[in-house]
């Protein structure tokens, strides 16, 4: 470990840092949708305010990203690390207060569209590492080792986040998980801001290379790992409501995060496990067979009617989407275009939040008007999304081998 030069040149501290400023992100759409629930009691509202801070997000996510390729991760970060950290504050003011919906959905919004994303923007450090540190025959293997760990971390935030706002709402109060998100962007965000790898990526090299041109980054095959990633967010939002839903009934609501933390078992480990696994075992059938046992689990999460069957069907769902978001990030990573890192990888990251947001609304709808025994079936049909871009994704590149195997006759 000590001989790896993404390690030698990040630092020890780096890892760590990058981890506990990445959780405020994930903590933002559940802390939004736990706090509004308990002060307005409304999970529709609740759902519909997650979705806004997840059109945020989709806004101002790609920006973001471009805005780092021009001009370095210092100089968009830190700004706009302080203004998404006012802004949490402010809301658990205004949610409490008796200031109409409309302004609590306004601020969900300008939340989203503030939120840091630290962990695109720490695989665009560490891709710029790897480009320049790492020799070109150990790239590859270096690449796949190092997406297996951000992936991982990935995961393990996006079940930490929700895990902790269910802690922090249930032994103390809801409005606490937001404050807390707000308080370790101030401290955490802006510290990985000012980590001396963010002078270290393709916005602020020293010979900077000229970027592709935006119609790059709508390429069939990339396109088809964002929709499988956005897939992953839906999978994500659909399943901690329904959960959350299911458990309401019973009155244990905001115990639902502590349930969801079970899926993260099993995913961070198969997550950071994606690293040793065989190169023949190719990117494109990682993805078909993860998202399959994904789906497949979703399907027994459908099924359930206990808490002994969802939290069964959790451990498995955790097998399942780990090493998918690996692989993702991973195909991410090979198809990016030059000099467009940031940009790709922030829209990977906006994906997950965004189809988080959009679950959460709809699934919310569900469970008021169809019942949670119904909305526990939402799961499934966003693993559906995920096997189907997969499959998408193996044609499209089956179609293009076919096509350049015929150029010489």
């Amino acid at each position: 470990m000590t001989q790896s030069p993404v390690l030698r040149h990040a630092g020890l501290s780096y890892f760590p840092l990058a981890f506990i400023a990445r959780l405020p992100f994930a903590m933002m759409v559940v802390g939004v949708l736990t706090l509004v629930v308990a002060e307005r009691g409304s999970v529709t509202l609740g759902g519909l305010n997650s979705a806004a801070a997840g059109l945020g997000t989709a806004l101002a996510g790609p920006l973001l990203g471009a805005a780092v390729d021009r001009w370095g991760q210092r100089r968009v970060l830190v700004p706009v690390g302080l203004l998404n950290a006012t802004l949490l504050a402010a809301f658990v003011v205004v949610v409490s207060s008796s200031a109409a919906d409309v302004v609590v959905l306004a601020l969900s919004v300008l939340i989203g569209a503030s939120a840091p994303q630290v962990a695109p923007l720490s695989r665009t450090r560490l891709v710029a590492l790897i480009n320049r540190w790492v020799d070109p025959d150990h790239r590859e293997k270096t690449l796949s080792g190092t997406m297996a760990y951000e992936s991982a971390a990935d995961e393990t935030v996006f079940i930490v986040g929700p895990f902790l706002v269910g802690l922090l709402a249930s032994a103390i109060a809801p409005w606490v998980a937001i404050a807390g998100a707000s308080a370790l962007t101030f401290v955490f965000v802006t510290a990985f801001a000012l980590h001396y790898t963010g002078q270290v990526d393709p916005g602020t090299d020293a010979t900077p290379v000229e970027p592709a041109a935006v119609r790059e980054l709508l390429r069939f095959p990339l396109m088809t790992v964002v929709v499988g990633t956005l897939g992953v967010g839906f999978f994500f939002g659909a399943t901690l409501t329904s959960l959350t839903g299911f458990l309401a009934a019973d009155g244990d609501g905001d115990q639902a995060g502590l349930l969801y933390g079970v899926m993260g078992i099993g995913s961070a480990a198969l997550a950071l496990g994606s690293a040793v696994l065989p190169t023949r075992f190719t990117l494109r059938a990682r993805w078909l067979t993860f998202g399959s046992l994904l789906l497949a689990a979703a399907i027994a999460f459908a099924c359930a009617r206990s808490v002994t069957g969802l939290v069964i069907a959790l451990a498995i769902l955790g097998l399942g989407i780990g090493p998918t978001l690996v692989t993702l990030y991973s195909l991410a990573a090979q198809l990016s275009p030059t000099g467009r890192s940031a940009t790709t990888m922030t829209m990977l990251g906006s994906a997950v939040v965004v189809g988080q947001a959009v679950t959460s609304a709809v699934t919310g709808l569900v469970v008021d008007r169809l019942g949670a025994s119904t909305a526990l079936a939402a799961p499934a049909v966003c693993a559906s999304i995920v096997v189907a871009a997969a499959v998408a994704h193996i044609l499209s590149a089956r179609r293009r081998t076919e096509e350049r195997e015929l150029v010489p006759a």
